[in-house]
């Protein structure tokens, strides 16, 4: 009677009989609710980075408007990001040239279209290889270097003792540098696209291009319309990397290690946005243009 009694007990409690199922069903639980936990975080990450950046972008423009902006200031980030940026610029963009010359070159020479060698290459530097080149390694080298300076203010306290001094983090951290990026990106651009079709020109004529056929398809393929629309695309390059730089060194924490990720994570949101942007920025300016037309 006593066994018979204790059988419906045994039988109704699971755990008694399989603990490993209970034991599974928990870890299952316990790992949906980390991942949504970890999602949400990620969205909160996401829109936090969103608002913090739009902040800072409208408050640098409306300022650089209101002509709120120090001038001496201006001119030594320029000296630091643009003119001290040339010598790599030129070099990359010079060698992607010359290395778009060397297939092109060959290729359409050997199939007699040799003459088309001087436009492809001047063309597609212009239009895309000078402007997100340039927009590349200035961010790598710029915009690592704005995140890591403010960054660096940010965990030893100076941003604070700035706002206790009445003075506004944007307008004297973010808007020289924001400043300073529209204006001389393009700059360098320009350069860059004078060298990498130099670059392409010497590397076509060794390879079977005559000066005249190579000059000559440039002059009927490139026009203003495609320098000044590769040179407008690095405006918007330009305000990228300076309020991605600006938001991730004010968003440090945590001393070195915190500054260190938050310049490494400028530097790669800076070449997505870079990347993501040319997409849009290239369809609107040529999707429907004909080259040399």
């Amino acid at each position: 009677m006593a066994a018979s009694r204790c059988r419906p007990t045994l039988r109704a409690s699971g755990a008694l009989r399989h603990p490993e199922v209970a034991t599974v069903t928990n870890g299952l639980e316990s790992a949906a609710e980390a991942s949504e936990r970890a999602i949400l975080r990620q969205l909160d990450a996401f829109f936090g980075f969103i608002g913090e950046a739009a902040f800072i972008c409208v408050g640098a423009v409306r300022r650089i408007v209101q002509g709120d902006i120090s001038i001496r200031d201006t001119l030594s980030q320029m000296a630091l990001i643009g003119v001290n940026s040339i010598p790599i610029v030129l070099v990359t963009t010079a060698f992607s040239g010359a290395v778009l010359a060397l297939y092109t070159a060959q290729l359409f020479v050997a199939y007699g279209a040799g003459s088309l060698v001087g436009g492809g290459i001047s063309l597609s530097v212009a239009r895309e290889l000078a402007p997100v080149l340039t927009a590349i390694v200035v961010a790598a080298r710029a915009g690592s270097a704005i995140a890591a300076e403010i960054g660096t203010m940010k965990v030893t306290e100076q941003i604070d003792a700035l706002r206790s001094l009445a003075t506004s983090p944007v307008q004297y951290l973010a808007v020289p540098r924001f400043a300073a990026l529209v204006i001389m990106l393009p700059v360098l651009t320009m350069l860059g696209m004078i060298v990498g079709s130099f670059g392409g020109y010497v590397v076509a004529l060794a390879n079977g291009v005559t000066s005249t056929s190579y000059l000559d398809s440039t002059r009927v393929w490139l026009d203003l319309y495609d320098v000044a629309m590769g040179l407008l695309k690095t405006v918007f390059f330009g305000a990228f990397i300076a309020v991605v730089g600006t938001q991730q060194g004010l968003a440090a924490t945590g001393g070195a290690a915190g500054v260190g990720k938050n310049t490494m994570n400028s530097v790669v949101i800076s070449m997505i946005l870079i990347y993501i942007s040319n997409f849009f920025l290239a369809y609107v300016m040529f999707g429907g243009k004909t080259p040399g037309f």
